[in-house]
């Protein structure tokens, strides 16, 4: 987990020793070069979700046969693993971090959001800019969902972080997790999260209910959609 944002300039002796990764975290705090995280929940979020990524990528360049590839912001996915060894398919991974609500800890503040349904979630087969390829050319969908709880005294701002790994149908609700954007959400309950008990008994009923709600489709993402097909066309 980060453990704060990094300050270059700081006040001790140099060289800096440290004994392992909690003395030097330690050393570098108590020499002024670890600033807090932001308390911010996309900012925040936006940190661990970078550092997670990191993480998986130096696990998979260790995997004989496996590959991995950081997708870009505000796309899908996060990270998109391939190679021979996972029979030369591509799967996608998504991550999202959810803060407890403050009441009991029992619920997260928020939906955390599973895809985008006006865009490449509609129109599975369209390569959308900003993707590797199309929704449908994935094997496989997987969310890494993380919830903690946020200490504003705390320097890393997370305690108590948990993380679940599921398919996003099995943790979907049949609610959007905005108001204002076109979002499908996930279920709010970490229980529920945990055990990826979500509103749909099947991925089938999933699909069917989520690809035929009746999500807005504005003048910027008809164009996009344009855009795609004519590339797509001149490919074929």
């Amino acid at each position: 987990m980060p453990a704060g944002v990094y300050v270059e300039q700081g006040e001790h002796d140099w060289p800096l020793v440290a004994t392992d990764p909690a003395d030097l975290t330690a050393k570098l705090d108590e020499g002024g070069h670890l600033a807090a995280l932001p308390k911010e929940s996309a900012a925040l979020a936006n940190v661990i979700e970078v550092a997670l990524v990191d993480f998986l990528l130096d696990r998979l360049d260790q995997t004989p046969g496996a590959t991995g590839r950081r997708g870009e912001e505000r796309s899908y996915p996060d990270l998109e693993i391939g190679g021979e060894a996972f029979g030369a398919t591509f799967h996608a991974v998504d991550i999202k971090m959810a803060r407890l609500a403050k009441k009991n800890g029992t619920k997260t503040q928020s939906r955390c959001t599973l895809y985008t349904g006006n865009t490449y979630f509609k129109w599975p087969t369209i390569r959308w800019p900003g993707m590797f390829r199309p929704f449908d050319d994935y094997a496989t969908h997987l969310d890494i969902i993380g919830v903690y709880r946020l200490d504003v005294d705390f320097r890393g701002r997370v305690r108590d972080l948990e993380l679940f790994v599921h398919e996003p149908w099995r943790i979907a609700s049949k609610e959007r997790s905005s108001t204002t954007r076109e979002y499908l959400g996930a279920v709010v309950e970490v229980a529920a999260l945990r055990e990826g008990r979500g509103e749909f008994d099947t991925e089938d009923a999933f699909y069917k209910y989520w690809r035929a709600y009746p999500f807005r489709v504005p003048k910027a993402v008809e164009r996009q959609l344009q855009k795609a097909l004519r590339e797509q066309q001149g490919r074929t």
